[in-house]
């Protein structure tokens, strides 16, 4: 039965879970022949060369956790997310910043790729959204493209971002205010310590804990060797559901979501086909709206650089230049004139209703 530790108890489950060469699986299996942390601790040296930090050292993470409107929790009490618990050695210990309330509802993992198209940037938004819209809490990284479309397409119904560093060092820079939106609207945990800077290694971690605490993982794509692949391949092995969108099969952004369907993931194209196969009832789906083509506003000339977002945004799938100019946070007109000098250079094509593509894979 889960309890809320005293601090004397959570300084102790710490030191045990900070011990080095103490992995989640020997902590749990050190509890439960110990039965508690402070008496795993006591045996530490009967056991081997393994030296807890210091209760200082404790004291003080706890200290500076709290003093960010953060705290730790141990995997025996009531606020650790749920489904996490569940798993045969959950991380013994969560940092977390927010409200635990949002891990204990229906949970859902997004994830894909860092350099999205603009097409699935806007599908995983949208997608986002309409799940919080019928109460799901989506769960994704925090990293660029298809984990910060999803945060911010359920930022109004609640989200949770997993870090791979402590919750001092969120990364990446660029979603800094992103990150301080989702802890006040949503929750933000982390396995990590506090003043921890997340490394490459880091991040197989905490997609395992994306997919860990969520009932299901959606992969938006992903090419052939991805971290998003990491977490399905995680999401599978903890026995939870693998859905992924199809894309395009001209764009290498897209093969790993792909290769997914075709390994046997869900095939989805919107929130009523992720609900229904979950086995629930679907809500209806809000409809779709380019709105008007060109901002009232003067736009000033295209740049290089402006022209460089787009053709990174720019994919086989027809995007709207509305959609394109909200994603590079740029005016629409502005937008249409660098699609024009794109297109008279062979590198973009404009289509009926104001939508551009990428010409050299949609076109020959």
């Amino acid at each position: 039965m889960s309890r809320t530790l005293s601090r004397p108890e959570r300084i102790a489950w710490a030191r045990l879970a900070r011990t080095p060469r103490v992995g989640a699986l020997t902590f749990h299996r050190l509890i439960a022949r110990f039965k508690t942390a402070a008496t795993a601790l006591d045996a530490l040296p009967r056991i081997g060369e393994l030296t807890p930090p210091p209760v200082a050292r404790i004291e003080d993470e706890l200290d500076r956790a709290e003093a960010m409107g953060a705290r730790l929790i141990a995997s025996s009490e009531p606020d650790y997310p749920p489904l996490l618990a569940q798993l045969d050695a959950p991380p013994p210990l969560l940092a977390m910043r927010g409200d635990p309330k949002w891990l204990k509802q229906r949970t859902i993992a997004l994830v894909g790729s860092r350099e999205g198209s603009g097409a699935a940037l806007m599908f995983a938004e949208r997608l986002a959204g309409d799940l919080g819209a019928a109460g799901y809490t989506v769960v994704s990284g925090l990293a660029r493209g298809m984990d910060a479309a999803a945060h911010k397409g359920a930022l109004a119904t609640g989200t949770v971002a997993v870090l791979a560093g402590g919750l001092d060092h969120p990364y990446p820079p660029q979603n800094l205010k992103l990150h301080e939106a989702i802890c006040e609207r949503g929750a933000v945990i982390t396995e990590a310590p506090l003043g921890t800077i997340a490394r490459a290694r880091d991040f197989p971690r905490r997609n395992a804990i994306i997919s860990g605490v969520s009932r299901a993982v959606i992969v938006i794509e992903a090419a052939l060797r991805s971290g998003s692949l990491i977490t399905a391949r995680a999401a599978a092995d903890q026995g939870r559901d693998v859905m992924a969108a199809p894309g395009s099969p001209l764009d290498p952004r897209a093969r790993g979501s792909n290769a997914l369907i075709k390994q046997g993931a869900t095939l989805i194209e919107n929130a009523e086909d992720v609900i229904a196969a979950l086995g629930e009832s679907a809500p209806p789906l809000r409809p779709l709206s380019a709105g008007s083509l060109f901002d009232a506003t003067e736009a000033p000339p295209p740049s290089t650089k402006l022209q460089k977002q787009i053709l990174d945004l720019l994919s086989p799938t027809p995007i709207h230049v509305n959609d394109i100019a909200r994603l590079v946070e740029a005016p629409a007109g502005a937008v249409a004139a660098a699609l024009t000098e794109l297109e008279l250079n062979g590198r973009a094509a404009s289509l009926p209703g104001g939508y551009a593509a990428s010409s050299a894979a949609a076109f020959s």
